[in-house]
């Protein structure tokens, strides 16, 4: 299959009504694999019961520069967690969330018989994106932010959305101090080009990481996607970029928890997800802008900035409307389940 009819095989909804039980459980772990990942590196391992699916960090999926601690790794867990949790709900069971802490830490999802429930979100599944973008600059009404603010708010974990100019160019000013600091990280720059797949035989082969065409660059060869990549990735381009994405945007929303800790990372990933869906099935997009809770060096004063005492911002997004970008690709169920 070429890439078009690989993206079209991944990115739909599936038969969760079969009686085939494994096959249910099968297609539940597709749904939780739609979820996004840093990098997409697709930090995920899947162990499968008859009463519950255990979600388990893949450590050799790491990136230790941009993400040290593995926060992001355990927000990833909690994205796909939400959506698993959303996709059995509409097959009729009752997805009941936890995290155990023991060891790297799993999180579990107890399934239950229930009445068959398709929520808006469980049908934004296949239709959600990281829209790496220019939007079109227009506000969202105010009924869209409190569907948002719901939907992003949970145990321990609230989300403030800014949607003024002065705060959006407060925000900016730390991203911007941030890239530029990642950028001239060798390190950094390093590890972000070994998980961008530059052509799409490339990114059909591995299943994963960063498709050129989905952050609005060309495909390509590898050789010459890396030496467009060394020459371009610069500090001045990157961020005149990143000012001009930013404020053709709505708003900003910035995910905050009560602790630092996996269990509120895991929960943080769920709220962003359920953020994400929810602004996928209004019509808005949203892309991650982190770097300035990526960057250690610049995530006090951010967070100082933003009066955020005795909690850690977890996730920064952009929202706003605008054009669909090329999909990424996931690893088929069979390569992310383990015994």
């Amino acid at each position: 299959m070429n890439y078009k009819q690989v993206v079209a095989s991944l990115w739909r909804h599936g038969n969760g009504q079969t009686a085939d039980h494994v096959a249910r459980l099968n297609e539940l772990i597709r749904y939780a694999t739609l979820a996004p990942s840093g990098h997409n590196t697709q930090c995920w391992r899947f162990r499968a019961t008859d009463e519950a699916i255990a979600i388990l960090p893949d450590l050799s999926r790491r990136t230790p520069v941009v993400d040290p601690d593995d926060h992001h790794l355990y927000v990833s867990l909690g994205c796909a967690a939400e959506n698993l949790s959303l996709a059995a709900r509409a097959f009729g069971m009752q997805g009941e969330v936890t995290f155990h802490a023991e060891g790297a830490g799993e999180v579990h999802v107890t399934l239950t018989p229930c009445q068959p429930e398709r929520s808006p979100l469980f049908e934004a599944i296949p239709a959600r994106q990281c829209t790496r973008s220019d939007y079109n600059g227009l506000p969202v009404t105010d009924q869209e932010l409190y569907l948002l603010q719901g939907a992003g708010t949970g145990n321990g974990v609230s989300i403030s959305l800014l949607t003024e100019r002065p705060a959006i160019e407060q925000v900016l000013g730390f991203v911007l101090q941030a890239s530029s600091r990642q950028i001239a990280n060798r390190a950094f720059r390093q590890e972000l080009e070994a998980w961008i797949r530059f052509g799409e035989h490339e990114a059909l082969e591995a299943g994963d990481g960063l498709f050129a065409r989905a952050m609005g660059s060309p495909a390509t060869p590898r050789w010459l996607g890396r030496w467009l990549f060394r020459v371009l990735f610069r500090q001045g381009i990157e961020n005149a970029k990143v000012a001009r994405q930013v404020r053709s945007s709505a708003g900003i929303a910035v995910f905050i928890s009560q602790a630092d800790d996996k269990a509120h990372w895991v929960e943080a990933g769920r709220c962003y997800q359920r953020f994400a869906l929810q602004a996928t099935a209004l019509g808005i997009c949203n892309a991650f802008i982190n770097q300035p809770v990526e960057e250690t060096s610049v995530r006090p004063a951010f967070a100082e900035a933003l009066g955020i005492v005795g909690g850690r911002p977890d996730l920064v997004v952009r929202f706003g409307r605008g054009k669909a970008m090329p999909r990424s690709l996931r690893r088929p169920v069979e390569a992310v389940l383990i015994p």
